[in-house]
């Protein structure tokens, strides 16, 4: 069930509703919060957009590389659990009565 929470974001107010407990919903903002402290001082002249767009780019950069890395990982588990399968299959061949004699 969704739950309303007010979080507060490069010193907006914002009211949302998420699934996710406070200490989750807590986490994030700090974890927002954070990034746009750190670009904010990179910064010459920043704005709240161009920090909130640059913490975006930031985030979707990050999203993007992980979503990739776990690609290459299932990918990798679904080659390995087909070599283990074939591996199985050829090992326990069962021979046929009439092969026997």
């Amino acid at each position: 069930m969704k739950k309303r929470f007010n979080i507060k974001i490069l010193g907006q107010e914002f009211t949302i509703l998420s699934d996710s407990g406070e200490e989750e919903v807590a986490r994030i903002v700090e974890f927002i919060n954070g990034k746009a402290e750190e670009i904010g001082k990179s910064l010459n002249n920043p704005t709240t957009l161009n920090i909130a767009i640059l913490v975006s780019l930031n985030i979707a950069d990050e999203f993007f590389r992980l979503k990739g890395e776990k690609e290459n990982i299932y990918n990798q588990l679904e080659n390995k659990s087909e070599k283990l399968i074939n591996y199985i299959d050829n090992s326990f061949k069962v021979i046929p009565c009439d092969a026997r004699d």
